[in-house]
C-alpha cells in the first residue's frame, strides 16, 4: 500500500552540515599582500635570536650536551639561594650553577658543568656532602641526578643537529614530489624559519636546551609541514579550476578558505601546550616552551613563509601555465 509523506516530513527544517565556523564564510584578507612586511617582521625576529645566541654565547645547554652533573634536590622550607651557593663551594666543584626552579625557593637544580669524565660520581657524592654539612642530614630529598661526560655530551649534540636538519630534508622533499618543487623549496624555507626563531626564543628566555627540546624541534618541524600541507593543496586544488587567475589571487583565496581549518586546529594545539608550559612542572620547561613558539610560528610560516616563497619562484620562472592541473 503506498504512503504519503506526512506534514511533519514535508516542512521538516534543513540541517546543515557545518561545524563551528571561527572565520565566516567569503573573508577575504590579503594575505599576499602583507607578505613583505611579514617577511621583514620574520627577519628581524631571526635576527634578534641570533644576536641573544652570540650575546649568550651560545644556547644554555643542559647536561645532556655540556656535559657534567645534575642534582635536582628539594628542601622541607624555603632556603635562600645564596647558601646553596655557599654550601657548594668546594675545591671539588667547579662551575658550578645553582638554579632556582620554583615551588617557594625550596627546589633547586645543581648543575657542575664540564665535568672531568671519569669523576662524575665524585661530583655527585660532593654536591650531596656539602648540602648535607650546611643543612644537616633528612632536610633535603635528591629528586634526580644525572650523568653525562664531555664526549657523550659532543656526540650527542652532533646526532640533535643532524636529527633536525634529516627531518627538515626529508619533509621538503615529501611536499616537493606530492606538490612541486617550488612548494618543496616554500616548506623547507619555512621550516628553517621556524626552528631558528625558536632557538632564538629559547636564548632569550634563557631556556635549558637538552635532548627533550631536541624533539620539541622535531614536532614543531612535523607540525610545520601539515599546515603547509593542508595549505599547499587548497592551492594546488584552486590552480586546477582556476587557471585565468594570477597565482597571487588563488593563493589569498586558499588561504583564507583553510583559516578557520588552521586556527581551529594550531589553536586546540597551542592551548595544549601553554597548559603543559604552566602546569606541566620544570622538568619539561624548555620542551612546552619549545613547543609553544613553535606551533605559533609554524602556523605563522605556512601562510607568510611558504606562500610567498612559492609566489618568488613564480615569478622567476615566468606566467603560471598550466602547471600544477
Amino acid at each position: 500500500m503506498a504512503t504519503r509523506p506526512t506534514a511533519r516530513t514535508d516542512n521538516a527544517p534543513t540541517v546543515e552540515h557545518r561545524f563551528f565556523e571561527l572565520i565566516p564564510p567569503g573573508l577575504r584578507i590579503d594575505f599576499v599582500g602583507l607578505r613583505f612586511k611579514m617577511l621583514i617582521a620574520s627577519w628581524t625576529l631571526i635576527l634578534i635570536g641570533l644576536v641573544s645566541i652570540y650575546l649568550h654565547g651560545g644556547l644554555n645547554y643542559g647536561i645532556d650536551f655540556a656535559g657534567g652533573t645534575m642534582v635536582h634536590v628539594r628542601f622541607a622550607a624555603a632556603t635562600p639561594i645564596a647558601d646553596m651557593r655557599a654550601a657548594l663551594s668546594r675545591p671539588e666543584l667547579r662551575e658550578v650553577v645553582v638554579q632556582d626552579v620554583g615551588q617557594g625557593g625550596k627546589e633547586f637544580q645543581i648543575r657542575v658543568l664540564g665535568a672531568p669524565e671519569g669523576g662524575s660520581s665524585g661530583v655527585a657524592d660532593a654536591i650531596k656532602a656539602g648540602l648535607r654539612e650546611k643543612f644537616g642530614e633528612g632536610t633535603y630529598d635528591v629528586l634526580r641526578v644525572e650523568t653525562v661526560g664531555p664526549k657523550v655530551g659532543k656526540d650527542l649534540w652532533r646526532d640533535a643537529t643532524l636529527a633536525v636538519l634529516a627531518a627538515t630534508l626529508v619533509m621538503a622533499t615529501y611536499i616537493a614530489l606530492r606538490f612541486e618543487i617550488r612548494f618543496g623549496i616554500g616548506a623547507a624555507v619555512a621550516l628553517v624559519h621556524d626552528v631558528l626563531i625558536t632557538l632564538g626564543a629559547l636564548s632569550i628566555a634563557n631556556m635549558e636546551f637538552d635532548l627533550t627540546t631536541v624533539a620539541a624541534l622535531l614536532t614543531v618541524v612535523g607540525y610545520s609541514v601539515h599546515d603547509t600541507v593542508i595549505v599547499s593543496d587548497r592551492i594546488r586544488e584552486n590552480m586546477r579550476k582556476m587557471r585565468r587567475e594570477t597565482l597571487a589571487t588563488i593563493m589569498n583565496l586558499s588561504i583564507n578558505e583553510t583559516l578557520s581549518r588552521t586556527l581551529i586546529t594550531s589553536g586546540t594545539a597551542i592551548l595544549v601546550t601553554a597548559a603543559l608550559f604552566v602546569l606541566g612542572g620544570t622538568v619539561i620547561h624548555s620542551f612546552a616552551f619549545a613547543l609553544l613558539v613553535g606551533f605559533i610560528v609554524g602556523t605563522y610560516s605556512s601562510i607568510y613563509v611558504a606562500s610567498p616563497i612559492v609566489l618568488y619562484l613564480e615569478g622567476r620562472k615566468g606566467t603560471r601555465g598550466g602547471r600544477g592541473a
